[in-house]
């Protein structure tokens, strides 16, 4: 029987919630399809940072590195460690297994809600590829002459022709798979969202990279717009979008707002992808710790089930992934089970049972 070790990081706030209903789904696809899953649960937090003095161990990537997958539920508590700090852990997991696709499908489900008006089941479905390993997020840089008038800070951006390359190149792969306008050419959009008129030396570099990957692309339209643009058309046009490729920086933002069009941070999930599967990659909701609501079970767990979506399509279980689409539709569409961001008062638990029953329903 086949079988995968996944490790879960719980981490902060609501992470161990969400997590539980993360690892539920797992269970109930597994024994559906008859393949085997072992989870081994890391209590690395701000928690932990402040009883070691560390947010992890410093060799977590021995310990992670023959695990099939990462389950993340969420990392961070300003109160008791800086944002800076507690982000380490992450940063380090994705350059450390070289997850240099951030993968985040922007998707609206009938029957939730979302305060953009334009914003509709039939036009949003998009997928933002975040490049996940460089660019703005290098942590390159320093602070001088600190406590002085000359004081001064220095962050720099390191955007590299295989960084830049790999990630827009699996962007126009991505979109020749979805197929978005159908089966003739082109079959398929990648948008550049860039912001080159004022970044004249990485995003100039970045528009060259991009320019030269989609030659090898005919079937594939190309678009180029401007990240400050695009987040205005990403309201007024929603369904224009197929796929969109940015810079570290460009696509942590532009999610946000995506989030946003399919109803709020509690749908929104994201992939930390190493395709070439030399390292394990991470699954998880984009969303925050939320600690004010820790302990309360009211977080909407979509997201971290979504992410169990995208886990079950790496590991080569789509069965599996369209089972869980199937009962995410199914429950959110009904609307008899709401969470609270959804105007309702059901429990993190209770949205988590009502998907697995109809996970277990799904194909019977």
């Amino acid at each position: 029987m086949k079988s995968y070790d996944i490790a879960v990081i719980p981490g902060d706030g609501v992470g161990k919630e969400v997590a539980r209903e993360a690892v539920k789904m797992l269970t109930v696809v597994a024994d559906k399809y008859g393949f085997g899953v072992k989870v081994e649960d890391f209590e690395w937090s701000c928690d932990y940072y402040l009883k070691q003095g560390e947010m992890m161990p410093k060799d977590i990537l021995d310990i992670l590195k023959d695990f099939d997958a990462i389950f993340l539920g969420c990392i961070g508590n300003v109160t008791k460690v800086p944002d800076h700090i507690s982000l380490t852990l992450i940063l380090q997991l994705r350059k450390g297994f070289d997850q240099y696709v951030n993968l985040r499908p922007i998707k609206l489900y009938p029957g939730v809600e979302t305060q953009v008006k334009t914003a509709t089941p039939q036009r949003v479905d998009m997928v933002v590829i975040r490049e996940n390993t460089e660019g703005e997020y290098s942590s390159v840089g320093g602070f001088f002459k600190m406590g002085t008038p000359d004081a001064f800070a220095l962050q720099t951006g390191v955007f590299t022709q295989k960084g830049c390359e790999r990630v827009i190149r699996y962007a126009f792969e991505l979109a020749r798979k979805r197929q978005k306008f159908g089966s003739a050419p082109p079959v398929g959009m990648v948008t550049n969202c860039t912001k080159s008129n004022a970044l004249n030396y990485s995003m100039v570099f970045w528009d060259s990279v991009y320019q030269k990957v989609s030659q090898d692309y005919p079937d594939i339209k190309t678009d180029v717009a401007l990240v400050d643009a695009l987040t205005m058309w990403f309201v007024k046009n929603p369904d224009y979008f197929d796929v969109i490729v940015a810079s570290n920086l460009f696509g942590d933002i532009i999610t946000d707002l995506g989030a946003m069009l399919q109803g709020g941070m509690g749908f929104a999930a994201g992939a930390n992808l190493n395709p070439e599967r030399a390292y394990p990659s991470m699954f998880e909701p984009i969303h925050g710790s939320a600690p004010k609501y820790e302990g309360r079970g009211v977080i909407n767990p979509v997201a971290s089930i979504e992410s169990i979506v995208m886990m079950m399509d790496h590991l080569g279980e789509e069965a599996a992934a369209r089972d869980i689409e199937k009962g995410v539709a199914k429950v959110l569409s009904e609307g008899s089970v709401r969470t609270r961001d959804m105007g309702g008062k059901h429990s993190t638990a209770e949205m988590g049972d009502a998907i697995k029953n109809a996970v277990l329903e799904a194909g019977s």
